[in-house]
């Protein structure tokens, strides 16, 4: 079928398997390209689909040569409808980790459940015994509960007050004000239930306690800041909330490592474009707005970069892991220079529909948003025939 994007709202509701593919191959070569990296050889990587948890495998797999096992939940195609775009991500990534030796396995399923836990912890029984990386990479606005059973859902919105700013639809270029009301009821607790550290902990938990995490085992969960100009919303809004959470629990589940010398960190990354972030207000303009700054200082980095320099520089130097005041890792210390959000201040306040193509790197924002389903790919022949139907080999 001839395969085109099809849009509802922020979402593309179609995805390109040849352009997924494509774009998983080139952050291999962006990594192969970099040099090998003395890091861990047998990962688990839960969240591994798209972003920064397929980076964080592609890294794995081809800077380290380990074993990666990734856990995910992705939609798979049936004839006449495509698949999510990390379902063909994961589908590309088996097939080239396979072709050059490695041992690639995924499950698809609900890692917030206990039955997917369970497989998981089994398949690394049976093939690799322990695991001496886990990647936590979860983004999902919903959690059922594996012991309540209750059914959580995330809400980004402002505490206490209405938030009000400026954002732009990126399709068409217009910015626009928007006010975004109050949390209320519940929805503090439901966020931090869905988007904190409880479940990272219990995949901790479960691999400590059938012995599958090996000594001086690590484990790292991802998070942002971000600028004081999205703080309100973001930071000391209801994700902020969750997000401190998970980085309360990198703590506890450090001190319950003690005995392995096991450790957790969580790493701070740099704003990106995701399928998530493009739904949030103020988000697109703050972002579209610091590539054009991080590209003109040539400093610019897209999730391959980030983790590639996470490993490298951050987890894997060969000396203690270097982190701020607060023990997290600071992968966003390029977007977080002072004259990088100096600039971006000054453009804010400058931004209208009018300038921003200017200003702005929207179009840029735009391509990526797109490569996130796998169109506007370099290199890929979008009005050939393409089979939508691609299997997962580990998945059947």
């Amino acid at each position: 079928m001839i395969i085109e994007p099809r849009m509802r709202g922020f979402i593309c509701t179609t995805s390109h398997p040849k352009g997924c593919e494509q774009n998983v191959k080139n952050q291999i070569e962006y990594i192969k390209s970099k040099g090998p990296i003395n890091g861990a050889k047998k990962v688990l990587v839960i969240g591994a689909s798209t972003g920064f948890g397929l980076a964080s495998r592609i890294t794995s797999a081809f800077g380290s040569d380990a074993a990666t096992i990734g856990v995910f939940f992705e939609k798979p195609p049936t004839e006449g409808k495509t698949a999510s775009p990390g379902w063909y991500n994961s589908a590309a990534f088996e097939t080239e980790a396979h072709k050059a030796g490695l041992y690639a396995k995924s499950i698809n399923g609900d890692a917030f459940s206990n039955e997917v836990k369970q497989q998981t912890l089994d398949l690394i029984k049976a093939d690799l015994g322990q695991v001496d990386l886990v990647i936590y990479s979860l983004a999902s606005p919903v959690r059922m509960h594996p012991v309540t059973g209750v059914l959580h859902r995330s809400v980004l919105k402002p505490i206490g007050s209405t938030f009000t700013n400026k954002t732009v639809d990126f399709h068409s270029g217009k910015v626009s004000e928007i006010s975004i009301e109050p949390c209320s009821g519940d929805d503090i607790e439901n966020t931090v239930a869905v988007m904190g550290g409880e479940d990272w902990a219990m995949w901790i938990d479960a691999l400590k306690a059938q012995n599958l995490l090996a000594h001086g085992a690590t484990t790292v969960a991802y998070s942002y800041i971000g600028p004081s100009l999205t703080e309100a919303v973001y930071r000391k809004g209801t994700i902020g909330r969750a997000k401190d959470h998970l980085e309360a629990t990198a703590f506890a589940i450090t001190d319950s490592l003690a005995a392995i010398d096991g450790k957790a960190f969580v790493s701070v990354n740099k704003a990106l474009v995701t399928q998530a972030s493009s739904a949030i207000p103020v988000i697109p303009l703050y972002i579209s707005l610091l590539y054009k700054i991080m590209k003109e200082e040539g400093i610019h980095e897209g999730c391959i970069e980030q983790i590639q320099r996470l490993y490298q520089e951050r987890l894997y130097t060969g000396n203690e892991v270097p982190v701020d005041e607060k023990g997290r890792i600071r992968i966003d210390d390029l977007e977080m220079r002072p004259d990088v959000q100096e600039k971006v201040a000054k453009l804010w306040i400058e931004a209208v529909t009018e300038n921003l193509s200017e200003i702005g790197d929207l179009e840029g924002y735009r391509k990526d948003f797109y490569n996130l389903f796998g169109f506007d790919v370099v290199g890929v022949d979008y009005k050939a025939d393409t089979n939508e139907v691609v299997n997962i080999e580990s998945i059947g």
